[in-house]
């Protein structure tokens, strides 16, 4: 079984002022996502800092055993609705008030709140369109897909059968190998 460490340098504002950081990881490859489960939460009990896990699929409840924090996305996409709520608004007024007035069915555009039950459905459709559209972007950025990137995961099993779990070496090396082979890793690099 070959247990060679990966090295990670961190350049960050209190690292760089001593040099910057290194990180040592050691991976450790699962063939369960039971198992994956089972090491993470064992692994975080004894004080251990997942650095990332890479799964074939989502497994539910992985990110609270990881212990990360929860996702503000939400706050975006009501930002982003409000930005195309914004939107109709501003453009059905510049265009049947401002722009184009007209006279239909016997009701003339004096004010925009006497016609804004005709503008409902353009503003619903306009606050959905922005909310999804700027969410995918947003998250494309947020998590660096974009095109000409070079891939990120470490081995390509992961995209097929395999779990994958780096872990920040912290102490003694030889007992985070024991507790990884203990709690089921199949691999350990």
């Amino acid at each position: 079984m070959d247990t060679t460490e990966k090295t990670i340098t961190h350049e960050n504002s209190e690292a760089s002022h001593h040099g910057g950081s290194e990180k040592v990881i050691v991976s450790a490859m699962f063939n369960d996502d039971d198992m994956l489960m089972g090491s993470v939460k064992t692994l975080r009990a004894k004080g251990y800092k997942i650095h990332e896990v890479f799964t074939p699929f989502p497994v539910h409840g992985l990110d609270k055993a990881m212990g990360l924090k929860e996702t503000r996305i939400a706050i975006t996409a009501f930002m982003y609705g409000l930005l195309g709520l914004s939107t109709a608004i501003a453009m059905t007024y510049y265009m049947m008030i401002v722009d184009w007035p007209q006279n239909i069915g016997g009701k003339p555009s004096f004010t925009w709140i006497q016609n804004m039950p005709a503008f409902v459905p353009i503003m619903f459709e306009l606050t959905v369109f922005f909310a999804a559209h700027l969410m995918v972007w947003t998250f494309f950025v947020r998590n660096g897909l974009y095109p000409g990137r070079k891939a990120m995961n470490p081995d390509p099993r992961t995209t097929d059968d395999m779990f994958l779990m780096e872990v920040e070496l912290k102490g003694d090396r030889d007992q985070l190998i024991t507790i990884l082979k203990d709690t089921g890793a199949v691999e350990l690099h």
